[in-house]
């Protein structure tokens, strides 16, 4: 799954890869995002704008559900394309979280062990997501997740679904909706760019911001 990530690369480390033009604040370092937050991302609302960095809520839920329906922070590769909660946004209103990595707890410990997991080279990554109007009308998404692969295995059984440079483009255009298309076009990045390592027990508070003592290795 992914339940706490971090982006703390200076905005053009990552905007550039992804195309964005339209910025509506550069955002500020953050060592541990929570779920129930607004975090940063990236999504191209139509096929005449550019794509656009903004911030959306992390938690979805489509306006017509309404009430105390979930509000889920992921959704499963397996089924976000056919499940009636997720499909249309899968199909028109996908997006991208930038990150530097992602925080998961080694239940194999006791404590649980959380780790930090990255990228072997340090550079940015972008976790595939979908996103949807909410009720209030502010927008909400939802991280999709796989398998987990590579050494991404050692902690838990699912991963973020993070798109290689290539399928960034394809995976934020609205114009594509067909799921066949979509997944000749878009791609995970290889199992054996991923690296990790244990980091403090202080991740394990929620503060939205901390700093980088939070992805040091203990």
């Amino acid at each position: 799954m992914c339940g706490r990530f971090a982006l703390y690369s200076a905005y053009p480390t990552f905007s550039t890869k992804a195309g964005v033009v339209a910025v509506d604040e550069e955002p500020a370092p953050r060592f541990n995002v929570p779920p129930g937050t607004w975090i940063t991302a990236i999504r191209q609302p139509s096929d005449d704008e550019p794509p656009h960095l903004g911030t959306l809520w992390w938690g979805y839920q489509p306006k017509w559900a309404k009430g105390k329906a979930s509000q889920p922070i992921n959704a499963r590769v397996e089924t976000v394309a056919t499940s009636g909660y997720f499909k249309s946004a899968f199909q028109k209103r996908r997006c991208l979280v930038p990150a530097d990595g992602w925080f998961e707890w080694d239940k194999a410990t006791t404590p649980k062990q959380p780790h930090f997991i990255c990228r072997k080279d340090r550079e940015p990554i972008f976790f595939a997501g979908i996103y949807t109007e909410r009720e209030d009308g502010t927008l909400g998404c939802a991280i999709i997740t796989e398998p987990a692969r590579g050494a991404a295995q050692d902690i838990h059984d699912r991963m973020p679904l993070i798109l290689d440079d290539e399928s960034l483009a394809p995976w934020l255009a609205p114009d594509l909706t067909d799921r066949e298309i979509l997944r000749n076009l878009v791609h995970h990045i290889d199992a054996q760019l991923i690296t990790h390592w244990p980091v403090s027990t202080k991740v394990n508070r929620p503060s939205g911001a901390g700093d980088e003592s939070l992805i040091n290795p203990a």
